[in-house]
């Protein structure tokens, strides 16, 4: 995976939508975010790389630690209607050149996917990366088994650009095959209009 180019000590900023605040990530979610791990087992599904709870806080230190290098902006997910920090995301590999980033490292508990929040912590972070951080294209990575993860991102309206094959070698020696979307600055406008009327319908539904 490429790394990417320092973001010039970019702050994360606080992001709020009506379903989720997205914060800063600092080491005080820890546990918050080990309570979010457990709840669904994250951790064994294969195709991920969700920390268990005992290796939360070592994710949430290498998160950081990209931050201070300049190369990701980490952030912790809070559900309004809870207070509840139900996961974590991140803007990462950004290519300041190029104006492309990623968006990564995104996990939530069982009990709140499918809920409106991926849809409004997505509908944020492409906001920023188009409007503050002037990106002409976002980029997101998943495994080729992560079949949820795929469907969810082209929901976003993101496009499959293609399949990267033997891309990593994962902890347990396995392959990983990396299906790359990408969604573009043009495409955004139609994007997020689409993400709003998604948003609205699941309120109506509540």
């Amino acid at each position: 995976m490429y790394q990417g180019t320092p973001m010039l000590n970019v702050t994360a900023p606080q992001l709020s939508g009506e379903l989720v605040v997205l914060e800063p990530l600092s080491l005080n979610h820890v546990p918050a975010l080990q309570l979010a791990a457990a709840d669904g087992k994250l951790w064994e599904l294969w195709f991920t790389s969700v920390p268990d709870p005992d290796g939360v806080k070592a994710y949430v230190e290498k998160a950081l630690a990209q931050q201070a290098q300049g190369s990701a902006i980490p952030f912790a997910v809070r559900a309004r209607h809870s207070g509840e920090v139900v996961g974590c995301t991140r803007i990462c590999n950004r290519v300041l050149e190029h104006r492309r980033a990623e968006i990564g490292y995104t996990w939530y508990g069982k009990s709140v996917q499918r809920s409106g929040i991926n849809t409004e912590t997505k509908l944020l972070l492409l906001d920023y990366c188009f409007s503050e951080l002037d990106c002409i294209a976002v980029e997101f990575r998943t495994h080729w088994h992560n079949q949820a993860s795929r469907e969810a991102i082209a929901r976003l309206g993101a496009r499959q650009d293609g399949v990267l094959r033997n891309h990593q070698i994962l902890k347990d020696g396995t392959l990983r095959d990396t299906v790359v979307f990408s969604l573009l600055d043009s495409e955004w406008p139609a994007a997020r209009k689409h993400l709003r009327f998604r948003l609205a319908r699941h309120a109506s539904e509540l």
